[in-house]
């Protein structure tokens, strides 16, 4: 018998989105490959209630009162295919299992992709980060840099102050035009233009960057917004349109997060250029009552 509605996806998004539909008493399944993109960070933050709390943990107990309803399920397991088979959905497991449902919601997340410079993995999310807003105040009050990584880079650059000493690598390719440097000169921003090629410190601590001539600048912390490519092959699949964003691919949902293609529906950070855990939740929210209300026909 198909589940009303199958959710790719464990985390905030999908948490939120199957919750919703468990709640309406309706037969959810949600399928969780256990790799989300918050796994390197050590906490949530800015998340009204659960402020500073492990994301696995929030996690767990998402699961934990979830499956406290009667309807609603759950599978351990990387979802690889999913198509529509006559009036239902078929999803595919990597270890061959199969599940069908009337609906489907994809918070399947995005993958992210850092600069090719040494040590940056092995501080990412700790002392290498990307959100001022998520992690800006563990790192207050240090010696900070922001990495360009694209053209939208300044953007990062020009925040950063109101957290601590900032500079601005342009990393000799993405240079600030007049009235950008202009903005960052005003806020306090040093420039600098050689390109960084190294991290120091015992990782996941960061004492400096050492640049391509040699020199070396003192840093506590380095933000960079990296590029991200769509986490799972199911959209695209499926045949739901997909947007170019300023730092990837995003699919395209409209206000009730239903995507191009009739019955899914997506939420999360693979349906949004603006990504933190509270916007994840509030578009899984959503996806789940859109789902829930196409249901009612």
């Amino acid at each position: 018998m198909p589940y009303d509605v199958i959710v790719v996806g464990g985390s905030f998004a999908g948490q939120a989105a199957a919750i919703q539909l468990a709640r309406a008493r309706r037969r959810v399944l949600v399928i969780d490959a256990a790799a989300p993109r918050n796994r390197f960070a050590r906490g949530a933050h800015g998340l009204v209630g659960h402020d500073g709390k492990p994301p696995r943990a929030i996690v767990q107990e998402a699961t934990r009162q979830l499956l406290a309803y009667p309807t609603a399920g759950f599978l351990d397991g990387e979802a690889v295919q999913a198509e529509r088979i006559d009036d239902v959905f078929q999803v595919t497991l990597a270890d061959g299992r199969r599940e069908t449902a009337h609906r489907l919601v994809l918070a399947t997340g995005v993958k992210d992709h850092l600069p090719d410079i040494d040590g940056l993995w092995e501080r990412w999310g700790s002392t290498v980060i990307h959100c001022p807003y998520c992690h800006g105040y563990e790192v207050r009050d240090r010696p900070l840099g922001s990495l360009a990584s694209s053209p939208h880079s300044w953007h990062q650059a020009r925040m950063l102050p109101d957290w601590g000493p900032t500079t601005f690598f342009t990393q000799g390719e993405y240079e600030p035009d007049t009235e950008q440097l202009a903005i960052l000169e005003r806020r306090g921003v040093r420039i600098e233009r050689t390109p960084v090629v190294g991290l120091r410190g015992d990782a996941p601590g960061l004492n400096a960057v050492e640049l391509a001539d040699g020199r070396v600048v003192e840093l506590g912390a380095l933000f960079v917004a990296p590029r991200t490519s769509l986490a799972s092959p199911l959209a695209a699949q499926l045949g739901c349109a997909i947007t170019e964003g300023p730092m990837g691919p995003y699919i395209e949902v409209d206000e009730w997060k239903a995507t191009s293609v009739p019955g899914v529906y997506a939420g999360g950070d693979a349906t949004q250029a603006m990504q933190n855990a509270s916007l994840a939740m509030a578009s899984g929210t959503l996806a789940g009552v859109g789902a829930h209300q196409s249901l009612m026909g």
